[in-house]
């Protein structure tokens, strides 16, 4: 019978492998709840038109990449490929807005894309990000900013460039559009057919293509930087300023994107040199106009998102032990069958105390077990005998000395805790 496989661009996260992800989580965690942010959940999958409304459906995401599904009650589903659409969906539902102005959510989550694998980039893949929900002021980007660079600080990631640039809102992006399209209008022959059929609809989605002829098609591009309203133009400047203030530097980078529909202002990218042509870690910005586009009230917000692979792969890289190994506390050894039931209830003593233990259930010879505990670089190994049940005591050998000592049966638990 033919061995069933992982599906293509899925991946599976061995034990030596989650402690590292154990590891990130729980920096992420610390560093949120440092920035007075709250976990969501959502649900695995959403209704299809949360995606096609909120991301846009010129999209690449929506219109190439959703597995979306339809369920026996005839709805169309899709598994999440973003997080942002189901956070606006949930604050708005669960009127979250009713219990304060400013609502800060966080979340670690899977999420899935019909893709090209490739290095970091998986069809279900891991991310963690923030949204600040209710505030329109530029600090509020600043602050978001600020804690994705301090999620990488404390995971000890350096060497990572920040990207800034502003999109403007619907007042600007109309003439601007129009200046853009005079501008490829000469060449759009030339241009990849994802561009040629962006065009019409979305010609801002050109200047993300990554294709090499389209990049260098649009090296002399307009930029919408300098064709901002009075509104926004202030709006940027301030974000700069902060960023100045907080000593955290930045590259302005003026055709600068980001590859969803519903960014508004503010949008940025970190990046590192350590992935390569792809390089981006993370991705934000400002998204004022979701909320009504999904069918509720005008809310401003600003959020990020980070993959959580790519980042693993940037500490790897970065020579950076997210999680030291891990050995065993105590590895316990009965001689014969008389000490079985003594090893049970130390076993479970040690456990209580706070100790990783663990006893053999192989029936292996004292030898073998031995070779396990080294094995699993263990600190202390405990043997239980003929010998040891007379004198009511255990042997313990203290594995990074080599020496071996005895210690009472029923106090081996606090008198274990002076050889720590």
């Amino acid at each position: 019978m033919k061995q069933l496989k992982r599906i293509k661009g899925t991946q599976d996260i061995l034990p030596e492998d989650s402690v590292k992800w154990n590891a990130l989580e729980t920096i992420i965690r610390k560093v949120l709840n440092h920035y007075n942010f709250s976990e969501l959940r959502t649900p695995i999958f959403e209704q299809t038109e949360l995606f096609a409304r909120g991301i846009g459906q010129l999209t690449d995401i929506v219109s190439k990449e959703m597995y979306t599904f339809q369920d026996r009650s005839k709805k169309m589903l899709t598994l999440k490929p973003e997080m942002t659409a189901p956070i606006m969906r949930a604050y708005q539902e669960n009127k979250l807005y009713a219990a304060s102005q400013l609502t800060k959510i966080f979340y670690i989550a899977p999420l899935f894309r019909q893709e090209r694998p490739q290095a970091g980039r998986l069809r279900q893949f891991h991310q963690f990000g923030a949204e600040t929900l209710g505030s329109a002021d530029p600090g509020a980007d600043v602050e978001i900013i600020d804690t994705a660079l301090s999620v990488y600080r404390e995971s000890g990631i350096k060497n990572l460039k920040l990207k800034i640039n502003s999109v403007g809102d619907p007042l600007c992006r109309v003439p601007y559009k129009k200046l853009l399209q005079d501008y490829i209008r000469p060449n759009l022959g030339d241009y990849c057919e994802d561009c040629q059929r962006r065009f019409d609809e979305n010609p801002m989605r050109i200047l993300d293509c990554k294709n090499e002829t389209c990049t260098s098609l649009n090296k002399e591009a307009p930029k919408l930087a300098e064709n901002l309203c009075p509104d926004c133009q202030t709006h940027y400047d301030a974000l700069k300023k902060q960023l100045h203030i907080l000593e955290i530097p930045f590259e302005e980078d003026p055709y600068l994107v980001r590859g969803l529909d519903y960014y508004t202002r503010t949008v940025f990218e970190i990046t590192s040199d350590a992935l390569g042509a792809q390089n981006a870690i993370c991705g934000g910005g400002r998204y004022d106009l979701l909320a009504e586009e999904l069918g509720g009230q005008p809310t401003p917000a600003v959020g990020f998102a980070s993959g959580i692979e790519r980042m693993i792969m940037v500490a790897e890289a970065q020579g950076i032990e997210l999680a030291p190994k891990q050995g065993l506390d105590v590895f316990l050894i009965g001689m014969d069958a008389e000490a079985r039931p003594l090893i049970l209830q130390q076993l479970k003593a040690l456990r209580q105390a706070g100790y990783r233990a663990d006893k053999d259930y192989l029936g292996r010879s004292m030898k073998a077990q031995m070779r396990e505990a080294n094995r699993q670089k263990t600190r202390f190994v405990v043997i239980i005998g003929e010998d040891e049940i007379q004198r009511k005591e255990v042997s313990v050998k203290l594995m990074e000395k080599g020496e071996q000592i005895r210690l009472p049966y029923d106090a081996l638990v606090t008198e274990l805790e002076k050889y720590k």
